[in-house]
């Protein structure tokens, strides 16, 4: 089940809270998760005691973002193993709670895999559910580190594409601090640019159909002092137009072997305007993103969402609201059918650069991205390929 905990109005230069955190209650311990549905108006947490309470804050998107989702799996492992509940049941289900983002089911498979080894080797079950959260703030710290990594070599990238500094980013979605363990992947490099003085502008997709870049990367822009700008997602032409952008940066779901990037619907058009203006497209994203399994993006399976989310305005982020059908205000007529996919994918020869914390893949190639994501590899395959058997 899940308890909502309200925290406290957003406000500008305040730092952002923290999306997701473990804490041991007397009556056993939590997943605590800041609901982005709330935002930008309020700061609740959701307080989960069970894998079904996180499954449904994923599915709502009260907890999303690559990096956290793999997070977030993990540490809903480590939840199952320490409250007694069945670990290959909550495993399976969580890795499957959305179906594009790879990292949820990689953070599921590590804290799987440690819970495993440890029944294995003759653990009881309150040391192998130890196991499996020691694995799952692991996961958290790797994230964390990759992210500051991120940060330095887009930075130094964005240098040798946009000499001069002044760089004016155009990006889409929300890729900061809420969906990692550090302070993001695409937003991260803008915040660096921002510190370094170096962001003139950032330009923010609002995002439709749930406005993840007005209400949340605007957000976190605010709270960091980042000069932005909020924008309709069909403007974006008109910017690249008017020579605005100087470079755009995304974050990505899912990266294929070939290249090929899964990430929040509005992204491929992107790509397709900064080519035609000769602009790069950059895409930041942790080598736990990397999926060498699917050889190609028309392999990866895009999310469905429901159709009230386009058909009905402010549906999950109106305070006091839920996320069913009928919660929103209707914008369109009873009875229209929607076209709501969650992700869109952008084809290796449109993106300029992949940065990740092993570095830069520039021209993307498969051989280059599989060379850079063979050291994270080594030493984080615990768990196999499957999910785990008790």
């Amino acid at each position: 089940m899940a308890d909502r905990y309200e925290k406290s109005e957003a406000g500008a230069d305040a730092p952002v809270v923290p999306s997701l955190r473990w804490e041991e209650l007397p009556e056993g311990p939590v997943l605590v998760l800041l609901d982005q549905t709330r935002l930008p108006s309020e700061e609740v947490e959701l307080v989960c005691t069970d894998v079904p309470a996180l499954v449904q804050a994923i599915r709502t998107l009260a907890v999303r973002g690559a990096p956290l989702l793999g997070i977030a799996g993990a540490y809903g492992v480590a939840l199952a193993a320490s409250r007694g509940f069945d670990v290959a049941d909550a495993a399976d289900t969580l890795a499957h709670a959305r179906p594009t983002a790879v990292n949820l089911e990689y953070g599921v498979r590590r804290a799987a895999g440690a819970y495993r080894d440890a029944v294995e080797s003759g653990a009881d079950r309150e040391r192998a559910a130890a196991a499996a959260l020691a694995e799952a703030r692991a996961v958290h710290a790797e994230d964390a580190e990759a992210s500051s990594r991120m940060a330095a070599h887009g930075l130094a990238l964005l240098g040798e594409l946009v000499p001069g500094g002044g760089h004016r980013i155009l990006t889409h979605c929300n890729t900061g601090a809420l969906v990692s363990g550090g302070e993001g992947t695409a937003l991260a490099v803008a915040l660096s640019a921002h510190r370094a003085g170096e962001l003139r502008r950032l330009w923010v997709d609002e995002t439709r159909p749930l406005l993840q870049g007005a209400r949340l990367t605007a957000y976190e822009a605010a709270r960091t002092g980042m000069p932005y700008t909020v924008l309709a997602d069909g403007a974006a032409g008109s910017l690249f137009a008017a020579g605005e952008v100087d470079a755009v940066l995304i974050g990505a779901d899912r990266i294929t072997a070939d290249g090929s990037v899964a990430n929040k619907v509005g992204s491929y058009p992107l790509a397709v305007l900064a080519r035609y203006h000769h602009v790069p497209f950059v895409v930041v994203a942790p080598t736990s993103t990397v999926d060498l399994d699917t050889t190609e993006g028309a392999l990866i399976e895009v999310e469905q969402r429901p159709g009230h989310e386009v058909t009905e305005i402010a549906v999950s982020f109106v305070p006091g609201a839920g996320a069913e059908a009928g919660t929103g205000v209707p914008v369109a007529p009873l009875g229209a059918l929607a076209y709501n996919p969650a992700f869109d994918v952008t084809p290796a020869e449109l993106v300029t650069a992949i940065v990740t914390e092993n570095g830069v893949v520039s021209p993307v190639t498969p051989g280059g991205l599989a060379e850079l994501c063979s050291t994270s590899r080594l030493g984080k395959s615990r768990s196999g390929n499957g999910m785990m058997a008790e």
